[in-house]
């Protein structure tokens, strides 16, 4: 066989070393587990939203920064597993809207402040969420100045999903389980397939707003009120009329 020498005599391409990472449990999964049964236990989320880097059981809310910082990839933590968040542009546009005629309310009702879609809270130990919209009041607000980073430990009064198209209904079970878990008082669904809302005290104590119905803020943000007729109508505009 026909050596080519020009090569041969060359030096060895370099390898990059990275430092082995120790891992740290973070919660006991079931070792018997496929990923058709970590999909199940998630809700049968679609498998793209499932971050397999750091391994499952394993993910921390540093982790959760690091992708949001280099990757520009928002995940939330769930049982040391990493969600990846859904959100369209068309959602986008809903949670910001809901959250302008919020803040526009806590300009005349100072009850406490406002964070939007890319606001990343530690719930409960070892799980991170991001809701669209989340309303924390001053009962709730440390009184010392807050870090920019870690992940700030804080529980809204009010969270508002708008659901995208890979949102299930048992993800969506589970969430609603684990915001009251942590002492949410007043969590918000909104559906922009079908224009419509859920209004939920708990888990089973539920409200369902229709079409041309009125989200009201209830004891979390007394005297607010939204139609969703008005909140679709300007999502769906296509210029001023």
């Amino acid at each position: 066989m026909a050596t080519d020498s020009s090569n041969a005599n060359a030096p060895p391409a370099e390898v990059a070393i990275t430092p082995a990472t120790t891992l740290t449990l973070q919660a006991e999964l079931p070792s018997h587990w496929s990923m058709a049964d970590l999909q199940r236990h998630l809700g049968g989320i679609p498998l793209e939203r499932i971050l397999v880097a750091p391994p499952p059981g394993y993910a921390t809310e540093e982790d959760v920064i690091r992708l949001d910082l280099h990757e520009g990839r928002r995940c939330e933590l769930q049982d040391g597993i990493l969600v990846e968040k859904a959100m369209g542009w068309y959602e986008s546009m809903l949670a910001l809207l809901i959250g302008m005629e919020i803040g526009i309310y806590l300009k005349s009702h100072d009850v406490g402040k406002l964070l939007g879609p890319d606001g990343s809270l530690k719930i409960l130990p070892r799980t991170v969420k991001i809701p669209d919209v989340s309303f924390i009041s001053w009962d709730r607000w440390p009184k010392t100045k807050l870090p920019r980073r870690p992940i700030p430990a804080l529980v809204p009064d009010l969270v508002v999903e708008v659901l995208s198209d890979t949102n299930t209904k048992a993800e969506m079970a589970a969430k609603l389980v684990t915001y009251f878990e942590a002492g949410v008082r007043l969590v918000w669904y909104i559906d922009p397939e079908t224009q419509t809302a859920k209004a939920y005290t708990s888990p089973s104590d539920v409200t369902e707003i229709a079409v041309d119905g009125v989200l009201s803020g209830g004891d979390v943000l007394p005297d607010f009120q939204l139609s969703l007729a008005w909140l679709f109508n300007e999502a769906d505009r296509s210029g001023p009329e």
